[in-house]
Order: C-alpha cells, then structure tokens, then sequence
C-alpha cells in the first residue's frame, strides 16, 4: 500500500513503506539505500539485542554521557533513514504485529536461513495468499535453491566460494579477500535493483512476487570479465596482485616516496609514460609497443618500469600525468579521502543529527547518487534498537491488534 508523499521528504520512493526483518549487512545495505530513496523503512529487531552488528565494534559512537553505547560505526554505517521496532517475531503476538504492518507496506525484505521463517507463517508462500501485492526479497548465503541452500552465507565465505579470493592477492602469496565485505555490498545493490523492477512490474500488473538473492550469486556475477575469460580459455586465473590480467601496465608502482596507481589503457598512453622518463626506445621497441606484446613480455617490462619509477616522487608523476593524460593517481588513506576536497564537493561525507549522541551528530558516508529531480534526504540517523517502537504502535494501532489477540 503506497503513502502519501510526504513533503519533507524529496526521494522518488516517498510513499512507499519497507517492512525491513534484514540485519548485519547485505539487507540493511539494501534496505538504506531505499531510505535515501525516500522509501520509510521499518527496521524489525529482536527486543534487547537488536541488530547483531550494533555488538560489532569498537570502535562505537559515545552516548550523551561520553561512554560507549551500543552501536558501532559498523552498525551505523547501513542503518540510517529507518525506525526501529522492537518485536519478538518467534511469538503469537510477534507474528501477528507484523501481519498488521504488512497491511500496509509494499515491501519485505529478510536474510534468515532458508526455510527459517516457514514455522512462524512469515515464509512468501503463506504472505503471498494473504498479501498478493507484496514484494518479498529474501536474501540467503547460497539461494532458496541448490545443495548448499541450507547452509549460512557470511562475506568472507561468499568471496572464497565464488572464485573472487583465488584472483585477488599476490602470486606467491595466499588468496585475500577484499578489503571490504564486498560480497554483502553487491548482494544489497542487486537486491535493491531488483525491488525496484519488482515495483515497476507491481505497478503494471498489481502482482507481488519473490525475490530470491544469493552472496554467492551475486559474488560469481561480480566476476565480470574474470568470468568469461575463463570461459574462452578454460584455465584458472593466476594471481596478479595489483596487475591487470589483460592491460600492461596497469598496476600500482614504488616510487622515491610511496606509491602510485598507473592504468595505461592503450598504446598511445603508454608512448605518453615513455616519454616522461626519457625511454621512447621502450614505445618503439616491438615487444612492447602494442599492448598484446606487452602482456606476453610483462614480466621483463615491469622490471625496466620499476626502475624508473623509483627515480621520481609521487607529485611529480602525478602532476606529469595528469598533463599528458595518462590514468593514474595516488593510493589515499581514509583520511586524505575524507579530506579531499572531491569528498566535499560531492557531498560523500554527511553530518546527521543525532541527539542521543555526545556530540549531537553522527558522521556518515553520503549516497552516490545526485539525482536531478528527486534528490536523496538524510532525515534521521541509525536508530536505537526498538527507538520507535511506540511511535509505530500507535501509527498503526498494534497495540489494539494485540488486544484483540488475547481476547
């Protein structure tokens, strides 16, 4: 059931309501991004506890009285633009709440274990007879299908079995995850994609339906070129650290004080990166002019590169680059990203008010999304576990269908 919009709320979602039984990350990513789409999210959680990640820390933000609350920077990293509603979903009473609350919502998003939910009547195939409308998202490590179906997803697990782990890292060395839980993230972006298709064929037709989405899935698909590389030559990728599989050089250089990313994509750039260290015979010479040699003699050509590398200072390569326009540029810790002024420019770090905290705020990382029409809004910050409980209680009279429960 659709709302009406609201007017402070400048999302193209306002006006529909997310009935959110998602925690950790994957779901939350998912179900965040359409609060900033201006989507109300209800954000279900387990009295007393709550999110499991709001335990996730340190480091955690500091209530008003300076000690260390109960949600960390994990936690608040995927929970802003929800109310949180406390509710013990194993219970009659709990069951029935969010029966009532699906009465009036579009959407419904969970990550339990397959066939989790079936006991308590909350599985698609029990709401779906009662709520033909509802778009129901369910978001497992493996899928509803296949032999591993049964069993529990987590990132690292996802990145190891989808193939992304034996492609990352150096040669020698062992397999590495992303820095990142990046299986999750993917899995909450094509699940959110995929609301949003479910929505539009929704509004064309008036049918609800399943989503079903995997880690795993949403891992293998993120392996792109990967993939299909391996199609046309049906051998195992070999670990190339910060190399590029098919691009030479494409990859991360010492230089005289750090490091620098260069990502020559074509010949023509890679005379220009001759040219600053004086080495046109390099650019001429027929084992690496074209980027099909170089990538058959990329060892010998690195070596020759490295040297010259380590001759200059990041700045100046930088700077020489950039005027010749050659890709590259410099490797930021978080706090040069945080202080770039492309950062502030792009507004990718928000402040959010927030008055149960210390400092009265709580700094985010912004939606990347700039909308022209539509923008995003940032109206409240992660909410405490069961902060609104009673706010939607009253909202939709739960307290009067638990009443009339126990009669």
């Amino acid at each position: 059931m659709s709302l009406k919009k609201s007017t402070n709320n400048t999302g193209p979602l306002s006006g529909i309501r997310v009935l959110d039984l998602s925690r950790i990350l994957a779901g939350p990513t998912c179900t965040q991004l359409l609060g900033d789409y201006g989507a109300d999210v209800i954000k279900v959680e387990k009295p007393g506890s709550g999110d499991d990640t709001r335990a996730w820390g340190p480091p955690f933000v500091l209530n008003k009285e300076g000690i260390s609350s109960t949600e960390s920077g994990y936690y608040l990293a995927s929970n802003r633009n929800k109310r949180s509603l406390a509710v013990d979903i194993s219970t009659r009473a709990g069951v029935r709440t969010i029966k009532a609350l699906l009465e009036n919502c579009d959407v419904l998003i969970e990550n339990f274990k397959v066939g989790s939910l079936q006991k308590y009547g909350l599985d698609y195939e029990t709401l779906s007879s009662e709520f033909p409308e509802l778009i129901y998202c369910s978001i497992t490590g493996f899928g509803q299908t296949g032999p591993n179906a049964h069993k529990a997803g987590y990132d690292l697990i996802a990145q190891g079995f989808g193939g992304l782990m034996s492609i990352t890292g150096e040669k020698d060395r062992e397999p590495m995850k992303v820095g990142i839980a990046v299986a999750d993230i993917l899995c909450g972006l094509y699940a959110c994609t995929a609301i949003l298709a479910a929505l539009h064929h929704r509004t064309a037709t008036g049918e609800g339906q399943q989503i079903d989405i995997g880690l795993v899935d949403a891992q293998i698909a993120s392996l792109v070129n990967m993939g299909t590389n391996y199609f046309l030559t049906e051998k195992d990728q070999d670990r190339v650290g910060n190399q590029h599989p098919n691009i030479v050089p494409y990859q991360v250089f010492q230089v005289a004080d750090g490091h620098l990313i260069v990502a020559v994509g074509n010949d023509s750039q890679f005379e220009k990166l001759c040219k600053i260290f004086n080495r046109s015979d390099l650019a001429q010479n027929s084992k690496y002019s074209k980027n099909i040699n170089r990538v058959k003699n990329r060892e010998e050509l690195i070596m020759i590169l490295s040297v010259e590398f380590k001759k200059h200072t990041r700045d100046y390569l930088i700077k020489e680059m950039e005027s010749l326009k050659i890709p590259g540029g410099p490797i930021n810790k978080l706090s040069e990203v945080f202080d770039s002024e492309q950062v502030s420019a792009r507004k990718m770090k928000i402040r959010v008010d927030n008055k149960h905290v210390k400092n009265g705020y709580v700094d985010l990382i912004g939606n990347p999304v700039k909308f022209s029409k539509t923008p995003v809004s940032y109206r409240s910050p992660p909410p405490s576990c069961g902060e609104h409980t009673n706010e939607i209680s009253e909202q939709f009279h739960l307290n009067e269908t638990n009443k009339e429960l126990k009669k």
